[in-house]
Parts: C-alpha cells; structure tokens; sequence
C-alpha cells in the first residue's frame, strides 16, 4: 500500500513538473556571459585587449548601458535615438584589423559590429550632408567624409576578440576606422551628427593633426 502511495505521488510531481515547463514558468536559469577573448583567428595571430596603451583623454569611461543611447542626428531625414540593443540589432560582421597608433604602436585585433553605413542609411542623409562626425563620452570627437562610410565596409565595434569591448576599449561603441590612424578610432560613441562641414576639426584635429587621418600620410597638418 505504502509503496503503491509513493508511486502515485512520484506520478503527480512528474506531471506538475512537466507541466511547469511547458508552459514556461520556471524562469530561465542559462545567464549569457561574455566569449573568452581569443588569441587567434584564421590563421593569424591577435594581439589582446591588454596590448593597447592608456591615452584617451579622460581616461577610460564607464557608462551606464540601461541608461545609454546613440543619437544620429544633423543633416538627415530621419534622427534617430538608439539603445545599445537596438544598435546591435543591426546585421553583424566581423573582421581583423590593425590599429596603428602615432605613438608608435600597433594592436592585430578581431572587430566584431555594425556597419555605420546601415546606420546611416536608416537615418537617410540628406543631400548637403558630405561630413560624418562622431562625438564620445568623454567629449571626444571626429570626422570623416560621409563618402568614406559609404563606400566602405567600416564597423562600429561592440565585440574584440570574440569578447565584449571592455570600458578601456570603448564599451559600448568604437570605431574601426580602417586605413586611418589610430586617433580616428573614437571610443564610447553616442552620437553621429551628418554635417556639411567638410572642415569639421575633432579635438586631436584642432590640435595639429590631419582631419583625413590616413595612414599613408603624415598625422600632421
């Protein structure tokens, strides 16, 4: 009789517990967390997050991911006001690109992210706009010709090395900007303004260094 009772309760459990989980009700227990940065990727080797130097302006800012949201604004159609989510929710690529440094230094690194050409496009310049400029959260800003961005495949990064952009690196947003030196290559971006301002000079540009930035070329005036 006893044993013929526990049967009977080990049936209801399994049953409620089935259940439970058929409709969803216990919550989800599996937390994502970030990949391991990795050492190498087709063949090449990587350098690591730890590679990088120190000299962003401000030191390494620390932002609030509930409360951050990207603005694309100026000479467009359509401003928009974008979560970090909802950036990310842009089609994604990856790639190996070097940064080169006018200090002398270079980092071999996996860029994961959003082309700023979808991003622009959804926004729609409108025709007087020739001039991208990005602004960070530390005050730090730049340009480029809205050309450049359209003509090539240039990342907004949100992932390094498989593993996401740490605040020293630029969490949430950094620039890929390929071919130009690394002073280009804006950190915690939160806003891109579309401008006609083809003479536009970000901070290291209004300090004497090239507003092309390229890399075939001295990052002086």
């Amino acid at each position: 009789m006893i044993k013929q009772y526990i049967a009977l309760v080990a049936i209801v459990i399994i049953m409620v517990v089935a259940t439970v989980i058929s409709l969803d009700i216990l919550p989800n227990s599996t937390i994502p967390l970030s990949s391991v940065e990795v050492t190498e990727y087709q063949g090449q080797e990587l350098s690591s997050a730890s590679d990088f130097r120190e000299n962003s302006i401000k030191g390494p800012q620390y932002v609030d991911i509930n409360s951050y949201h990207l603005e694309v604004d100026g000479l467009v159609a359509h401003p928009r006001n974008y979560t970090y989510d909802q950036v990310k929710s842009f089609q994604n690529y990856q790639k190996v690109v070097k940064l080169d440094c006018v200090e002398g230094w270079s980092v071999n690194i996996l860029w994961q992210g959003v082309l700023v050409k979808d991003i622009l496009n959804e926004a729609q310049p409108l025709p007087p706009a020739n001039t991208v400029i990005f602004y960070a959260v530390d005050g730090y800003s730049t340009s480029f010709p809205l050309e450049y961005l359209q003509n090539n495949q240039i990342i907004m990064a949100y992932q390094m090395n498989n593993a996401t952009l740490p605040p020293e690196r630029g969490f949430p947003f950094q620039l890929v900007a390929e071919s130009k030196w690394g002073y280009k290559w804006i950190k915690w971006i939160n806003r891109i303004e579309l401008s006609n301002n083809s003479s536009f000079q970000g901070y290291w540009e209004s300090r004497g260094y090239s507003i092309s930035g390229n890399l075939n070329e001295s990052f002086l005036k």
